[in-house]
């Protein structure tokens, strides 16, 4: 047997005490035990070869010359990619490396249009987005042949109708609450479905226009997000919620502390309807912004009474007050400041006994807010780290239950109006909120859809190829404002109607008469139960002095302290 000194080697090293070996199996060692960068020879050996065949081609044909320009980029590459030391796959396989990070970048796409079911697709699935699209376009939104879902699956939901159903075409199609309270003069009628919050910057100013358009076309809210109060949400004059932040961006001193002035001008505006402080967001709650200089414009610093071109932190608490009395107090402040408009707060709900804590003090003092912004923690946002998005925060249907529960259990819920927010699509999904004790619904990434956008989950990147979420100009002009306002209208009223004709069948007229009564949910296979038995609604006053407080909540409420917000 010819064997090379190496091979020999190896075969006296690892067969010694086996006897004779097969030449097969000594090679087949020598390769594992010797690898070689097969494909970087290849790629060597190949550019000088293609080099040589194309001279050889020039001395015959001197146009050949110019199948450099296509060779040339693509050994220039090769020879980077093996020069370069951050991404092994590149150094080892120059050129074909890069499919790998091309792979990569398709993959989602892929998925979403090649792979995934109607029913699977995440964060919101095709059936859903499909019913988004064909509302805001005005066409069929009805669907063939019977459900998609299994409807004997953990989890599925459905609600009661009635034998005697109510005459839809004889109902309020736009039905409006009142948000406002004893102190408030100027009280506002608010549809069942707005828009959430979303920032100028977060988005581009074409989807800010035509967002706020449409919501002067069909009568409902559009929320500033804490970005600031910008010209392109005044501008087309729909109804404003201008929310607040941690950073108070559009209502703060030079050194980012709340101004009273700066306030003030902009909360006296016509359109300015509603003013929301935010305490936390359901995709990030606890987590504070940052704003990069590059991104910091003059304009975006004009808007938000910030020096352009410096990084801006929002941070995660508020400056302007650190206890439940004093967040009221700020609440009574800002209704004082604004002439008396509905002023209220949104949270994510963390900690149950800070929640009651808040609770405490508006017994205490008697000053309420004027509506309180329940986001669950499946809300969404353009940026956030994976482990604030994915593990904090209490969801929806959960925070719901538990605020509707405190202010009753305080007997304090007449006092004040609650929105959910939180993946909101559907007239299921607005009834299904109401259920659990919400008066009216804000959506997002459902109104996003409306504009155009295709879930292709680039919001953080700049990159959003329908010009929604971007502030790139040219990726901007996709996105025709007059066309889009109308479809955001569209999808408001033909999704508001369908909240009503499902409340015309469960033989209700109006949002106010929805309780947990009204919804079922699979827990198991052969269980049902509804929300009343999942969310159990408790007693009015019962938390308060001298009540019968229910178990689940006694543990809470030692804890909650109208005075601080950390543990009594």
């Amino acid at each position: 047997m010819k064997v090379s000194k190496t091979l020999s080697d190896i075969a006296d090293l690892a067969f010694a005490d086996r006897g004779v070996c097969t030449e097969l199996e000594i090679k087949k060692l020598y390769l594992l035990t010797n690898p070689k960068p097969v494909m970087r020879k290849l790629f060597v050996l190949g550019s000088i070869a293609v080099v040589a065949i194309i001279l050889a081609l020039s001395w015959f044909w001197i146009d050949a010359l110019f199948l450099f320009l296509i060779a040339g980029p693509l050994i220039y590459m090769g020879i980077a990619d093996m020069l370069q030391v951050k991404q092994s796959i590149k150094r080892n396989f120059p050129l074909f490396g890069r499919l790998r990070y091309v792979f990569e970048d398709l993959r989602p796409k892929i998925q979403q249009y090649f792979v995934e079911s109607d029913t699977d697709g995440a964060p919101i699935n095709r059936n859903e987005r499909s019913v988004i699209y064909q509302r805001a376009k005005k066409q069929i939104d009805t669907v063939p042949f019977g459900t998609q879902l299994n409807v004997y699956a953990e989890g599925y939901e459905w609600i009661t109708h009635s034998i005697a159903p109510k005459d839809f075409h004889k109902m309020e199609h736009n039905p409006r609450i009142r948000f406002g309270g004893k102190e408030c003069k100027q009280p506002y009628d608010m549809s069942v479905l707005n828009i959430s919050a979303m920032s100028f910057g977060s988005l581009s100013q074409n989807a800010i226009l035509a967002l706020n358009s449409g919501a002067k076309l069909g009568g409902f809210a559009h929320n500033t997000g804490e970005g600031g109060l910008s010209p392109y949400h005044l501008q087309p004059g729909g109804d404003i919620i201008w929310q607040i932040g941690t950073g108070y961006f559009g209502a703060r001193t030079e050194d980012g502390n709340f101004s009273d002035d700066a306030f003030k001008a902009n909360a006296t505006k016509p359109n300015v309807k509603m003013i929301e402080i935010k305490l936390s967001q359901g995709a990030k709650p606890g987590h504070g912004g940052i704003l990069p200089a590059a991104k910091n414009t003059p304009e975006i610093a004009k808007i938000r009474l910030v020096k352009p071109g410096t990084t801006v932190f929002s941070p995660p608490f508020h400056s302007a007050f650190n206890t439940p009395k004093e967040l009221l107090l700020f609440v009574k402040r800002l209704r004082e400041l604004s002439g008396g408009k509905p002023v209220g707060f949104k949270l994510c709900v963390g900690r149950k006994s800070e929640f009651l804590s808040i609770c405490k003090a508006m017994v205490e003092l008697k000053i309420y807010p004027d509506f309180i912004t329940v986001d669950g923690g499946e809300g969404g946002t353009g940026a956030a780290p994976p482990e604030f998005t994915n593990f904090v925060g209490m969801p929806l249907l959960d925070a719901l239950a538990f605020v509707d529960n405190a202010l009753r259990g305080f007997g304090i819920r007449h006092e004040m109006r609650m929105i959910a927010s939180g993946k909101v699509l559907t007239g299921f999904n607005l009834l299904r909120a109401m259920a659990l004790g919400a008066d009216t619904c804000n959506a997002a990434r459902a109104m996003m859809m409306a504009l155009g956008c295709i879930q292709a989950l680039e919001c953080n990147r700049n990159t959003c190829p329908t010009g929604v979420a971007t502030q790139n100009p040219e990726l901007m002009k996709g996105l025709d404002v007059k066309d889009k306002a109308e479809r955001v209208a569209n999808f408001h009223k033909n999704t508001v109607e369908s909240f009503v004709e499902l409340m015309a069948a469960t033989g209700m007229t109006h949002p106010e008469q929805i309780n947990r009564t009204h919804v079922y949910r699979r827990v198991f296979m052969n269980m049902v139960k509804t929300y009343e038995e999942i969310y159990p609604t408790i007693p009015d006053g019962c938390l308060l002095e001298g009540g019968d407080v229910p178990f689940e909540l006694e543990e809470y409420m030692k804890y909650a302290s109208a005075e601080t917000f950390e543990l009594a």
